[in-house]
């Protein structure tokens, strides 16, 4: 089963993490081997739940919850054992046939909540940094998603309105600021479980 793209679509915006590749489970070892040095849990569906959320906003979450977290050390932290456990990323297909099929034809960028650093080195793992020019991070927006900024800024810089622009995500988040930023939500989740 193939992913609709809808009528009328100028441009194509892409969530990466769960979404264009399976990362998902190695940002969650990470998250786990970071808990374990500094003393916090961070259970499983709770991960899950803030999928789409910024390090820096995951790390605020935790420290509402009562926990005296430095962001930048916890974000480091993150980022690093991360980094040693994504050496390869495969894309998720149904969503990647999007990409390919797309590719030159009409203006595609991506929105992630992932800082720069590691979003090009994820997009490098999977093979994708040809297909993407226009590519909005956590460090590049003050209000990270559910927020529409993120995904605003990418129909900016592609010169496309925000009503023509079709998003594919797999997070809560990612959709609800999709759907803020007045553009069509789509859920990849049905097309890449199972």
């Amino acid at each position: 089963m193939n992913i609709k793209i809808e009528p009328n679509v100028k441009a194509l915006i892409f969530d990466f993490d769960g979404t264009l590749a399976d990362t998902m489970p190695i940002h969650y070892r990470a998250w786990q081997e970071v808990a374990s040095n500094y003393g916090f849990e961070y259970p499983e569906q709770l991960f899950y739940k803030n999928a789409g959320m910024s390090t820096g906003k995951i790390v605020s979450c935790l420290n509402d919850q009562g926990y005296r977290l430095d962001p930048d050390t916890i974000i480091q932290a993150k980022n690093t054992a991360y980094l040693k456990l994504a050496v390869h990323i495969e894309p998720i297909k149904p969503v990647f046939d999007i990409v390919t099929r797309y590719y030159q034809k009409i203006p595609m960028a991506l929105g992630t909540g992932e800082c720069r650093a590691i979003a090009l080195s994820n997009i490098k793992a999977a093979g994708l940094d040809k297909y993407f020019q226009v590519i909005v991070t956590a460090d590049e927006v003050t209000n990270p998603k559910p927020d529409p900024e993120t995904f605003l800024e990418c129909a900016r810089l592609m010169g496309v309105p925000p009503e023509v622009c079709q998003v594919f995500e797999d997070g809560e988040l990612g959709l609800e600021a999709a759907r803020r930023a007045g553009m069509i939500a789509t859920d990849v989740r049905p097309y890449t479980s199972g």
